[in-house]
């Protein structure tokens, strides 16, 4: 069920189908998926001017397509060294604490394999 304020057959309500059940194809919870639609055709509709209130972020941050792209780990920055150090913690990688941020990347990368 779309967010409230959304017509069903409208633009947004497709908009919500689609991203639930793409979502769904890939393997998220139906209640995950569910929240995850809502939140995004909430946030289109803030940047569009179609809520009656909105954050400033949800007006002015980058578009929700794009912003999953550039913040899902990925690309040239990827994860912080204090997300690898807690990563490399809970795997049990000795040494960790003297490590860079491209030897944590490297012992976490090899201690999956």
């Amino acid at each position: 069920m779309p967010p409230r304020g959304v017509k069903k057959g409208s633009k947004r309500a497709r908009q919500y189908e689609h991203v639930k059940e793409s979502l769904e194809e890939r393997g998220r919870s139906e209640d995950l998926a569910e929240e995850i639609a809502a939140r995004t055709v909430n946030k289109e509709r803030a940047r569009h001017g179609e809520a009656r209130e909105s954050s400033r972020l949800s007006r002015e941050d980058i578009s929700s397509g794009r912003r999953g792209g550039l913040r899902s780990h990925r690309g040239p920055g990827g994860r912080t060294r204090d997300q690898l150090y807690e990563e490399a913690r809970s795997m049990g990688i000795k040494g960790r604490s003297r490590m860079t941020k491209a030897e944590l990347e490297r012992a976490v990368s090899r201690k999956r394999s």
